[in-house]
This record gives C-alpha cells, sequence and structure tokens, in this order.
C-alpha cells in the first residue's frame, strides 16, 4: 500500500476510533448502565458524572500500562529467569553474572562519563546561545541554524560525524573534515593556536562553568548549616559537587596533557580507535544535538526574567559578567535543572549513537548497547534484562526530580 494513504487511513482510523469509542462509552453509560430515567434518574446521572472521566482516561491508562507498566514487570521476570533452563527462576544469578563482566563495568564507567559531560556541556552551551543569540539582530536565524540539528534522529547524527572522523591512508586524499584539518599542522604558531592555546581557553571555560555549577548547588549545604536549616536534597547537591569537583579535576588534568602531548604531525588518525578519547567524540554528537534543545527552553526562561531586575543591577554598576552570573542565571536555576536533567534521562538511555559509530568497540561500550549485544546477539535474555533493570533504576530518580520540580512550580 502507497505510504501516504497508509498514513491517511491511520489518521482516519486513530481520529475515527477515538470518536466512536468516546460516543459509544457515553451512550452504553447514560442508555445502559445508568439511565436517566426512573425514580434513581438523580442518582444514576450523579454516578454517571463520577464514572465519566474514567471512561476517557481508560484509553491512555490501557495504553500505558500496556507499552510502560507491563513490560517493566516482565522485564524484572526476565532477569530472574535462564533461557537456558527453560525459563527456570535462578534469582539473583543473573545480576552476579553481569557484575563479574569487564564489559558490564566498562558500559557503566563510560555511561557515567557521558552523565557528567554531555549534560553539562549541553546546558552550558545552550545557556550561551541563549544568551550570545538574544543580543544579535540576526539571533532567529542563528537560532534555526543551531536547533536544526534536533530534527536529525541520533543514527543519522551518527552517520554525518562518522564521515566527519573518517581516516584514509596518508597517500590519499583525507574525505574526514577531521583528519584533513589534523594533517594542515605541523609546529609552528598555527598548531600552538589551534592544538594548544583553543583547548586550554575551552578547558578553562568550561571547568570555570562546572565550579560555577557546582556550587551553586552546594552553597544551600554551607548556608543552611549557618543558619541552622535544612537544604533539601543534600545527596543530590553533593553528588552534583562530586561530580563537579571530577570535572573540573578532568579538565586540569587534560589541561596538563594538552601541553604534554607529542602529537603524531603528518600521520592521520583513527579517531574513533583511541581508547576514552573516542568516547568524548562520540559525546560530541549528542551535544552537538541537544545543544539546541537546551538554548530554545532557556532562551524562552530568559525572555521571561523581569527587566526591572537587570535595569536595577546596572544601575547599580553590575558589567556584563556580573548581570547574567548573578542577576539572571539564579533567577533560570530551576528551568537550568529541568533542562539539565531532561538531557541526563536522554543520556542514560543513549545507544543509537554508539551502535552506528563503533558498536561499542575500542572501549566505548554503553550500558543500552551491552542490554542489545546481549538480548539479541548472546540470546540472553536473562543478562539482558537485568541492564534494562539497572538504566531504569539509574532513571527513575531523575524522574521523580522532575516531576517533584514540576508539581513544586505548579503550587
Amino acid at each position: 500500500m502507497n505510504p501516504a494513504i497508509l498514513g491517511l487511513f491511520t489518521i482516519v482510523a486513530g481520529v475515527g476510533g477515538c470518536l466512536l469509542y468516546f460516543w459509544g462509552s457515553n451512550q452504553f453509560l447514560d442508555k445502559v448502565v445508568f439511565p436517566a430515567r426512573g425514580p434513581k434518574a438523580g442518582d444514576n446521572i450523579n454516578k454517571a458524572n463520577m464514572v465519566r472521566p474514567w471512561l476517557f482516561l481508560f484509553p491512555a491508562m490501557f495504553a500505558l500500562g500496556l507499552y510502560l507498566a507491563y513490560p517493566v514487570f516482565e522485564t524484572l521476570r526476565l532477569s530472574l529467569t535462564d533461557r537456558d533452563q527453560g525459563g527456570a527462576f535462578v534469582g539473583l544469578a543473573n545480576y552476579n553474572q553481569m557484575f563479574g563482566e569487564p564489559k558490564f563495568w566498562e558500559a557503566l564507567r563510560n555511561n557515567l562519563l557521558w552523565l557528567i559531560v554531555v549534560p553539562a556541556a549541553s546546558t552550558a552551551f545552550g545557556l550561551l546561545a541563549a544568551q550570545l543569540t538574544d543580543r544579535i539582530k540576526w539571533g532567529s536565524i542563528a537560532k534555526s541554524l543551531i536547533f536544526m540539528p534536533m530534527a536529525i534522529s541520533f543514527v543519522g547524527a551518527g552517520v554525518i560525524f562518522k564521515l566527519v572522523y573518517e581516516t584514509r591512508p596518508a597517500d590519499q586524499n583525507q574525505i574526514g573534515i577531521l583528519n584533513a584539518v589534523w594533517l594542515q599542522f605541523d609546529g609552528g604558531i598555527g598548531s600552538f593556536l589551534m592544538l594548544q592555546a583553543l583547548p586550554t581557553l575551552i578547558l578553562l571555560s568550561f571547568g570555570a562553568i562546572v565550579a560555577y555549577v557546582g556550587w551553586i548547588f552546594v552553597r544551600p549545604i554551607a548556608e543552611s548549616r549557618q543558619n541552622g536549616g535544612g537544604a533539601g536534597f543534600v545527596p543530590l547537591r553533593l553528588f552534583v559537587g562530586a561530580a563537579a569537583l571530577y570535572l573540573v579535576y578532568l579538565s586540569i588534568s587534560s589541561l596538563i596533557s594538552v601541553f604534554t602531548f607529542d602529537y603524531p604531525y603528518g600521520e592521520p588518525q583513527t579517531w574513533l580507535t583511541i581508547p576514552f578519547w573516542n568516547s568524548f567524540l562520540l559525546m560530541v554528537v549528542l551535544i552537538w544535538i541537544q545543544t539546541g534543545f537546551a538554548m530554545v527552553i532557556l532562551s524562552a526562561a530568559l525572555r521571561g526574567i523581569p527587566e526591572e531586575t537587570i535595569e536595577a543591577a546596572i544601575v547599580d554598576g553590575a558589567n556584563p559578567f556580573q548581570v547574567f552570573f548573578k542577576i539572571k542565571v539564579p533567577q533560570i536555576m530551576g528551568t537550568i535543572v529541568v533542562v539539565w536533567t531532561t538531557i541526563t534521562i536522554t543520556v542514560l538511555k543513549v545507544f543509537d549513537i554508539v551502535f552506528a559509530m563503533t558498536n561499542g568497540q575500542w572501549e566505548t561500550q554503553v550500558l543500552a548497547n551491552y542490554m542489545f549485544d546481549k538480548l539479541f546477539r548472546a540470546n540472553d535474555w536473562g543478562v539482558g534484562s537485568a541492564a534494562a533493570i539497572v538504566i531504569m533504576i539509574m532513571v527513575s530518580p531523575i524522574l521523580v526530580w522532575n516531576v517533584y520540580n514540576a508539581r513544586k512550580e505548579m503550587k
């Protein structure tokens, strides 16, 4: 069948089916279950009105139960069974096997690294883009260009960047942009500016931003101890502070390696096979995609800041940096946290980029790819389901945090 006709049929059938369901269920409720006639007509009308909202909610609740709740319980059940033994219950044996595999710990380590770097970088770049694009005349065009990667699938973005990192023999023309640029350096001022000065500036800026964000999260704990109050969500604040310290340490250690590394000039590099650094090259893809999302949300938040507070700060002698970091950022901190946690959930489920670019080779394995390998390559549903449960456990606290913040803002 023609895809256009199939799509039109799906829309008509879907909308028509919804209308038919709501009309039929109301008719059944009002004419058969609680008819509005006889001596109990008033009671029947009240009862029907009490039941009617549940009729409207039933399709959504049924779909959520079928596609979300049931898979969770079935996955948990499968993680406690062994396929080779005919689905027999084996308790936590699959978890013990998973915890004993080096590939699992490699995936968990990489996921934590993604979890620290990608949300921080995406939110920071998105906030920077939102602030700068609001101050230029062609800001709307710039926003469109920055947001455009959001329209690309993760696999499509992975294929694009795989071409960027492509490597050919040294005697051939390089089609990979990164290698084509790399081969232009052979020492001198150009190499110093691009390979040392620019990375130094980026690392220092990133470390400063992360340190500031970590201080924002940890400061309420110190203030609460002085004032005798409570900071709220102390474990989460301490985790963010520890993550910020780790990122600052990582920035400083990377800064040292930038100046001590012996660059192999004139040799094309197979970028995706270099352990540790290849994970960062994969992260660039997701940062590229998520920066546009962060920019749009944070731009709306910046526009919602009352002009009076900014004007008062300027009158008091605040410079642009003080206005941004001490006036604007604190007022949109709730939005920054929501963007951060939303990107964090995406990072915890990352699969497509790693699968399309390295397939978990060269120490780039992540939990979702590890789960896929176990379920569909090794046909080990027990360990694969156990990996899925680990991912769900890691995502759940962030979902709870998002729901808590949403309800708090509604109140």
